[in-house]
């Protein structure tokens, strides 16, 4: 049968209640019937034509109309919807290539399967309208707490009811043992919202840092307005936090307003996250004294910072070495994610250990190296010489306000240091040679005899396979690795150079073979 007066009135009536069902747009929903219906019409005109429907908003009539386009001869491949210039004269007066001559054609027979044929587009489209309009308004609520209701759950995951569509909030994304109930009440971080073919996915969390920064926010007035800043957070969810906070008003303590009168607001924040204990800790620039700050309450005898390895080592009393750990490491874990270190803990008496252990090694080295005494060695390691090179390069007068050294002393120290450096690198020059080093390398001002004994250990013998060498081949890094920090050894690390002087060595040498060009630098 052709669509009657009826049949139109009952599409639009239908349209417009599914556009007030599913919070559409109306007009998505016409369009959607116009596409179903313009479908229809090809099947029954021929799926080459261009069967274009336009449904009047007010009568729900339907029109049908068919589409030609004029284009160049050599194009033509349509005939059904294409014709030239020549062809579009018999209709067209002066057609020219992109003009359009649309003609109505009759209604077609909406059939029973027809009629059930254009619903399925109506509502497949409607589905695709409703999760555009769902991905678009969560699409920006990322990083932000929403209330929702649980629906149920399935397998550890719950499913949640967040107002127009659901959200799963997973297993691993609950804090503790966390288990829910139809209808319960949850607050909950939207962490993220992903397009999928199966419609947006938005994915709940109760565990991430974020989280816990912004319920502070809900209680803290001062960090919602930007006074109070929380530069860091780290958690073990369900048990222990520790939140880093800076205040940019002198007037105000941090930790106070963030603790809040008789801990009011940072206990509001606790019964939240099921009975967290959170430490607030004032966050510093200074890194040593910021880590000082997060172990707490342990207390620090020293700290000696890594910078190139982001690795710290603290000293504490034997009494606060299990305080400053925590029970299964859960304090110093939750300082090195506070601070973005690796931190390793000792004892004062470890510490002290060690400390004597490098001075005798130095105190052996002087011995053995300069001809020394063991009280003169042990003289030169407590003023704070560690190797020859500084005693050869220190300035006379620096050496001269040792007690017990006079001039002659001093001079003859250096000549023995010069001595021994000097026989050192012919020793390591020739075993050099010996292992196939090539003058290109040994003439390369910016290495010392012992880095080029070391390059050759590495099969590095010429200045191309010097040029070629990685940064951190030579200099030595850090790679993370399941989590943690694992050390490459750089063939030139033992003399010291950093990362910097062995990108510059690198360079130097590719600019003198002629491989990069000194002024594009």
């Amino acid at each position: 049968m052709a669509i009657t007066s009826a049949n139109q009135l009952e599409l639009l009536q239908t349209a417009e209640a599914v556009a007030r069902e599913k919070m559409i747009d109306l007009a998505l929903v016409v369009e959607a019937m116009e596409e179903s219906l313009a479908r229809v019409a090809k099947s029954r005109y021929g799926s080459e034509m261009d069967i274009r429907v336009s449904i009047d908003r007010k009568t729900g009539k339907a029109t049908f109309t068919r589409v030609r386009t004029v284009i160049e001869d050599d194009l033509l491949e349509n005939y059904q919807a294409e014709f030239t210039v020549q062809q579009a004269r018999q209709y067209m007066e002066n057609p020219q290539v992109g003009d359009q001559f649309i003609e109505e054609v009759p209604p077609v027979e909406m059939g029973r399967i027809a009629a059930q044929s254009a619903k399925q587009v109506i509502l497949q489209k409607v589905r695709e309208a409703e999760r555009d309009r769902q991905y678009e308004e969560f699409k920006d609520r990322v990083g932000t707490i929403i209330n929702g209701l649980v629906k149920r759950e399935e397998y550890g995951n719950v499913i949640v009811d967040v107002g127009s569509g659901e959200a799963v909030l997973r297993r691993n994304e609950k804090i503790g043992r966390e288990s829910y109930r139809p209808n319960d009440r949850i607050r909950v971080y939207i962490k993220d919202v992903r397009r999928e073919p199966r419609g947006p996915q938005i994915f709940l969390s109760r565990t991430a840092p974020e989280f816990m920064v912004e319920l502070f926010k809900i209680e803290v007035p001062e960090i919602h307005d930007g006074t109070i800043d929380i530069k860091a957070v780290a958690r073990d969810p369900g048990s222990r936090a520790k939140i880093a906070v800076v205040s940019y008003d002198r007037s105000i303590d941090p930790v106070g307003a963030c603790v809040g009168m008789r801990g009011s607001r940072v206990q509001a924040v606790v019964n939240e996250l099921q009975g967290e204990k959170i430490d607030i800790i004032p966050w510093n620039e200074d890194q040593p004294t910021f880590l000082v700050n997060a172990l707490q309450p342990a207390e620090v005898s020293k700290v000696v910072l890594d910078e190139d390895a982001d690795k710290i080592e603290i000293v504490v009393p034997e009494d606060q070495l299990s305080l400053a750990i925590g029970r299964r490491g859960q304090n110093v874990r939750l300082a090195s994610q506070l601070t973005n270190l690796n931190i390793d803990i000792i004892t004062e008496a470890k510490e002290s250990a060690r400390r004597q252990k490098e001075f005798e090694a130095r105190t052996q080295l002087f011995m053995k190296t300069l001809d020394l005494d063991e009280f003169f060695a042990q003289l030169l390691v407590s003023e704070g010489f560690t190797n020859l090179e500084e005693v050869v390069y220190i300035p006379l007068d620096e050496l001269l306000v040792i007690d017990g050294i006079d001039e002659g002393t001093a001079e003859e120290l250096q000549a023995r240091a010069r001595d021994y450096l000097e026989e050192q690198a012919h020793k390591a020059l020739d075993n050099a040679r010996a292992m196939g080093v090539e003058d290109s390398l040994i003439e390369f001002e910016c290495l010392t005899p012992q880095m080029i004994e070391a390059l050759a250990k590495d099969g590095v013998r010429t200045l191309e396979d010097f040029a070629i060498c990685a940064d951190w081949e030579l200099a030595g890094g850090w790679t993370t690795v399941n989590g943690k920090s694992v050390k490459d050894d750089g063939v030139l690390e033992p003399f010291d150079v950093s990362l910097e002087e062995v990108q510059h060595m690198v360079m130097t040498a590719r600019v003198q073979l002629g491989w990069v060009d000194p002024a594009k630098l």
